[in-house]
């Protein structure tokens, strides 16, 4: 992990999936959750490399469940100069996506997560709540570096 606490560049992360429109959705709302309580200056992108027209309707369901509304978002692309400008790029077990272009400063981890857009609602939760704990320990992780 390149991080230098010395730095006045914010930490920056991106999550990325195919479609941009399930897990990297979760994991970048639950970020912008974790930077506003934890009051922190970081920038959180999102993006996939085939974007859906809208976020999943059961991904919108399971994460109003918790308070937190992605209704008005839409997937888009992510560039790869937009992911070599990150410290960490989530990828959410998507094996098409090759991130292997961005080079050896970026922190580049596989969550390995199910996918939810065909799942049932009991499924997506059980989804969403280990993105949100992943999120919650990747914050942790780097904000003590």
């Amino acid at each position: 992990m390149t991080h230098d606490t010395h730095s006045t560049d914010p930490t920056r992360i991106a999550f990325m999936c195919v479609r941009n429109a399930g897990r990297s959705q979760m994991a970048t709302a639950f970020a912008e959750r974790e930077v506003r309580r934890r009051g922190l200056d970081w920038g959180i992108l999102t993006g996939g490399t085939a974007p859906a027209a809208a976020v999943h309707d059961v991904v919108v369901d399971a994460m109003a469940e918790v308070g937190i509304d992605v209704s008005d978002r839409t997937p888009r692309a992510i560039t790869e100069s937009e992911l070599r400008s990150c410290d960490v790029v989530a990828t959410m077990g998507c094996s098409t996506l090759d991130v292997g272009t961005v080079g050896d400063d970026v922190d580049v981890r596989d969550w390995a997560l199910n996918d939810p857009s065909e799942a049932h609602l009991d499924d997506v939760r059980a989804i969403r709540d280990e993105v949100e704990e992943r999120v919650v320990v990747l914050f942790d992780e780097l904000a003590t570096k």
